[in-house]
């Protein structure tokens, strides 16, 4: 069994798929591991780590893949990229078929059996290879420090001969894993939190934290864990409530998405010119169009005196552990893939069914069925799980 790591080809992409440590253990477990010349160096990981644990490298993209039976990667790739795939492997990585549709045709035709982590069911036993929550938990720490760094005043209490400093009010909008991970760290940095989300579990969680959770009445509980999308009314109803916490605040950390989606627009343009002077907006669901009505991914925007950052990308910033926690993601699904040194994926394991977007080349996922423009197949359709990929 060949694994192969191709360096990413995303702009701006500094994480890598496979770290030396999540290397060790695939090799340990049976594979043979290629990565390209030069793919972890901005995670700090060089060449030599990979040597040492055993790891081939390859000079480009090409080398890598040759022959390999499959092959693993942070992001989808792009059109060009797909085509250098092995007819019938396997693909692994961040995957969502409506923003990389020409790769998935690609792929297709190549035959591929491609793996998406955006369709990993949320059940417990699939916790270690949720690398959705593993990158959200990098990208809410990093929501935390750049909303510290970029407020123009203390985030915590001090107490001096000149007077006392209050603390910053900090409102974090979206209590999922990166919204509590941004609730954690505003409170280390000594702040005043408060949370809210259209889910009523996150409440709980929200305040064994210590924040203090804002009840809207409006509830939007969603399958597998997530939200589901607001009605039109219950948007208005949501925004007017919030109005006043936003006025409120001297920071707002927004990380409300609905996979697959457009992230919900939160904070509207009237309701940031209610906000203060020097306040600011810490947007981490930019890549997705953003929970502020003036975010825009990549860049920070000033309007009305209120800065708001709209953060692409955010585990990229903190990429050496953003890409050891990926690593392991990966060695746990590859785990599900393969038995006793052969590649036999389990086609009876939800996990492995839940998140397959192609096998052979033939859609198994309806929204994918329906961008290619192709029958929905069965799993039947490809044979025993004896029969390999």
């Amino acid at each position: 069994m060949l694994l192969a790591v191709p360096a990413e080809t995303r702009a701006g992409e500094r994480r890598v798929a496979i770290v030396p440590d999540a290397a060790k253990r695939l090799i340990a477990d049976g594979w043979d591991v290629t990565v390209q010349s030069g793919a972890g160096q901005g995670a700090s990981i060089p060449d030599d780590l990979y040597r040492a644990a055993g790891v081939v490298l390859a000079g480009d993209a090409r080398g890598t893949m040759d022959g390999a039976d499959m092959v693993v990667r942070v992001h989808a790739p792009d059109a060009a990229a797909a085509a250098l795939h092995p007819e019938g492997a396997l693909h692994l990585s961040f995957f969502q078929p409506n923003e990389e549709l020409e790769a998935l045709r690609v792929l297709a035709a190549r035959r591929a059996t491609v793996f998406s982590f955006d369709l990993l069911p949320r059940i417990g036993r699939a916790q270690s290879m949720d690398a959705l929550s593993s990158q959200s938990t990098v990208a809410g720490y990093r929501a935390g420090l750049l909303a510290a760094e970029h407020l123009g005043r203390f985030f915590p209490m001090f107490m001096t001969a000149a007077g006392t400093v209050p603390p910053a009010k900090v409102l974090v909008m979206g209590a999922g894993v990166a919204g509590l991970q941004a609730i954690a760290t505003a409170r280390r940095l000594g702040a005043v939190v408060h949370a809210y989300d259209v889910r009523e579990a996150a409440k709980e969680e929200a305040e064994s934290l210590g924040a203090k959770f804002v009840d809207l009445g409006v509830r939007a509980e969603g399958v597998g864990g997530y939200a589901r999308d607001l009605s039109d009314e219950e948007l208005f109803r949501q925004r007017e409530a919030l109005a006043a916490e936003v006025a409120a605040s001297d920071v707002v950390i927004t990380t409300a998405a609905v996979p697959g989606r457009r992230a919900p627009v939160l904070v509207t343009t009237d309701m940031v010119e209610r906000m203060g002077p020097g306040t600011v907006i810490i947007d981490i669901a930019a890549d997705a169009g953003g929970n502020c009505e003036l975010t825009e991914a990549g860049r920070e925007v000033v309007h009305a005196g209120v800065t708001i950052v709209g953060v692409a990308n955010p585990a990229s910033d903190m990429p050496n552990h953003a890409s050891f926690l990926y690593g392991r993601n990966v060695a746990n699904f590859c785990g599900l893939l393969s038995e006793q040194g052969s590649l036999r994926p389990h086609w009876s394991d939800e996990v492995v069914t839940g998140s397959c977007l192609l096998r052979d080349g033939r859609p198994l996922h309806g929204p994918t069925a329906e961008l290619l423009g192709v029958p929905l197949a069965s799993f039947e359709d490809g044979g025993d799980e004896e029969a390999g990929p």
